[in-house]
């Protein structure tokens, strides 16, 4: 069975750290994670709670705020408890394995002051990056071979693994 998530979006809200009874990190947040097609009256964008564990917690809440752009890598799990009116809460989420920062500091901190209508507009690089090809060079290959042009190798039928 495989359960793998790969998401790239952007945080709506601060990172919520907790620690557990036992000292263990717990990071909460949400991904914006936009949908790649659009309709009239849909959601642009699906929001997809998430939570991560230990270091990985605690390096999110003390370099990442709401409006950073992360990549990150889990699995779905779903867990279930009862509330204050004893009805059972199902919860789904996304069990954070690995994250990755994906703009530089520059752009996060640009992204998190605020513009006129009050909102963080993401700043993108306006400059696209572009890699040369490497010219590729002729390479001459000698071999060192025992076996004459006409050798043949002698393999009984037995040998064969079909």
């Amino acid at each position: 069975m495989i359960n793998r998530v790969v998401l790239t979006g952007r945080l709506t809200r601060d990172i919520e750290l907790r620690r557990t009874q036992s000292g263990a990190a717990v990071a909460s947040f949400t991904l914006a994670v936009d949908r790649s097609f659009k309709r009239e009256g849909q959601p642009e964008a699906d929001f997809i709670n998430c939570v991560a564990w230990n270091r990985s917690a605690e390096t999110m809440a003390q370099y990442l705020h709401k409006g950073s752009l992360i990549g990150v890598d889990g699995r779905i799990q779903t867990r279930n408890y009862d509330n204050q009116q004893g009805q059972r809460v199902y919860v789904t989420e996304v069990v954070c394995d690995s994250f990755t920062f994906l703009e530089s500091r520059a752009q996060s901190q640009a992204n998190q002051q605020p513009a006129n209508n009050g909102y963080a507009a993401p700043q993108y690089n306006q400059q696209p990056v572009y890699s040369q090809p490497v010219a590729q060079q002729p390479v001459e290959q000698s071999f060192d071979s025992s076996f004459d042009e006409n050798d043949t190798l002698d393999i009984a039928s037995d040998d064969l693994p079909f």
